[in-house]
């Protein structure tokens, strides 16, 4: 027996059966003793179901129907016992000692949620320790020897407009924090509309520490990084930030809404170049840049040389890493002198 607090971890799921292997045994080997595992199935094909109820008969294990990852998740939470809530991503890996780092933190400060900074393995085996890169969390760093760093209402509200500093599984949440769990109609952004729905919600504390305590990798089945760049923008700068704008209306200042307005209309505009240069579809093009000029006429006239600018850029800098990386790999080759 624990006098610990029960933390439910869901794990959602779909078409991952060789993937969720590492990480139901991360969440199994956390030094935590006191865990609900919830795996929500959103419908899978691949024989996921017989393969954990034969492996993992300990695990609460429901099948649901085919909904999305926000869907998965919410159908997780119905079952969830714990007064704490985790989520992890089926393609991702916490370190043994993630839970008990995180609930630490949120029980001795009675605080909303935390979240932890992690290692990110990209395609190519790159491995990044991503806080560290991370412009939006660097003026929130006031102290680089402490364990966490605290942020206020003021600061979470400021933060999470401009960027989600912590995807699902990053995150330890108090269940009576949230508001009204995963958003089913976001395509990408879902744990950010559910943060943000609680910190326009009620006045959330939260922590984060730049330790890393787990790992995300990189694949083609990624709901965001294994997306190309044209599905990104058209469902996460567009479509989800649409419905950010539609579901705050009523609770953003003229700020926030800015900042919302600005990221939908440079992915109206960088999704109209690509439809130009991609698919030569003139027609396309133009009507997504006609949207963002009903938005906000004056920025999208500021908006439209920076995406190209920002296009050419990055063009550039792949061309360099793909010379780089052959001029590498012909200087190891062995001599045949």
């Amino acid at each position: 027996m624990t006098d610990k607090p029960l933390v439910s971890v869901i794990i959602p799921t779909y078409n991952r059966r060789d993937k969720i292997v590492t990480a139901i045994e991360s969440a199994l080997n956390q030094t935590y003793p006191n865990i609900q595992l919830i795996v929500s199935d959103d419908g899978s094909t691949d024989g996921t179901q017989a393969f954990i109820e034969k492996n993992y008969p300990g695990i609460d294990y429901t099948m649901n129907e085919h909904g999305g990852q926000a869907s998965a998740r919410n159908n997780g939470l119905a079952k969830a016992k714990g007064t704490i809530i985790a989520s992890l991503d089926s393609d991702d890996k916490w370190n043994p000692d993630f839970v008990e780092v995180c609930v630490e933190k949120l029980e001795n400060d009675n605080i909303d949620f935390v979240f932890a900074n992690w290692n990110q393995q990209q395609l190519d085996g790159k491995i990044t320790d991503f806080f560290s890169g991370d412009i939006f969390l660097r003026p929130y760093i006031r102290n680089t020897e402490a364990k966490w760093q605290d942020l206020s209402a003021d600061e979470l509200r400021s933060l999470y407009f401009k960027a989600c500093p912590s995807p699902s599984s990053s995150a330890v949440i108090r269940k009576s924090s949230i508001v009204s769990g995963w958003n089913p109609k976001i395509n990408i952004c879902d744990d950010w509309c559910l943060f943000l729905d609680m910190i326009m919600t009620k006045n959330c504390k939260a922590a984060f520490t730049m330790d890393v305590h787990w790992n995300k990798f990189i694949n083609s089945n990624n709901i965001y990084d294994g997306r190309a760049r044209n599905e990104v923008l058209e469902l996460m700068y567009i479509k989800d930030t649409l419905e950010f704008i539609d579901r705050f209306k009523d609770k953003t200042n003229d700020a926030e809404l800015l900042i919302l307005n600005k990221r939908c209309i440079r992915g109206l505009v960088e999704l109209s170049k690509h439809h130009v240069v991609r698919n030569f579809n003139v027609n396309q093009s133009a009507k997504l840049l006609s949207n963002a000029f009903k938005i906000d006429f004056l920025y999208t006239l500021q908006a439209i040389p920076d995406v190209l600018l920002f296009g050419v850029n990055r063009h550039i800098k792949d061309f360099v890493v793909k010379f780089q990386t052959k001029q590498g790999r012909l200087n190891n080759q062995p001599s045949s002198l």
